[in-house]
């Protein structure tokens, strides 16, 4: 039961991610500069003309999932809108180009480990996230459908005893 409800937990984290990128569409310009640095937000295709950034924010886009110190850690990001759920933080952003590509999220239950963060290194199969809390992510590319077949395995449970039987207890009279 316990390998199932780990197993779970990872799916109901994918599922967080992408509801909470759904929930995006609506959200408020307040507390946004103008300039360079606002919402570089980047769709797949972009030639990257117009900087080294655009192509590096398409490069990010699809979920990726992975472990950091033994926690669950997805991240979705879908037109330069970003989702994260790791431990108990779920968090939301933008992919901006701040001279470099860079995820600036907002998280619940105060949360401040994953807030800024930069591309370590994107293969297409592997990105290294480096946060500002000092938190380093590693993750691999999730296909649709699929958990990446990388992944560290589950510990096995230790086996439970049974019970002893339990004496009758004499009814009332």
């Amino acid at each position: 039961m316990t390998r199932f409800a780990t197993t779970g937990g990872a799916a109901v984290a994918a599922l967080a991610a992408a509801l909470a990128l759904t929930a995006c569409g609506g959200d408020d310009d307040t507390g946004r500069g103008s300039g360079a640095d606002t919402g570089a937000s980047t769709a797949p295709g972009g030639d990257g003309a117009s900087g080294s950034g655009e192509a590096d924010a398409a490069a990010l886009e699809g979920t990726w999932v992975g472990l950091t110190d033994g926690k669950n850690v997805t991240v979705s990001i879908t037109a330069g809108k970003v989702a994260l759920v790791a431990d108990q933080a779920v968090c939301q952003g933008d992919v901006r180009d701040m001279g470099e590509v860079m995820l600036a999220l907002k998280c619940t239950g105060g949360a401040t480990d994953r807030t800024m963060g930069a591309i370590g290194s994107n293969d297409g199969k592997k990105l290294v996230l480096s946060w500002d809390g000092g938190v380093e992510d590693t993750l691999s590319r999730a296909d649709p459908g699929k958990l990446p077949s990388d992944l560290p395995s589950l510990p096995e449970m230790p086996e439970v005893p049974e019970l002893p039987e339990l004496p009758e207890v004499p009814s009332p009279s």
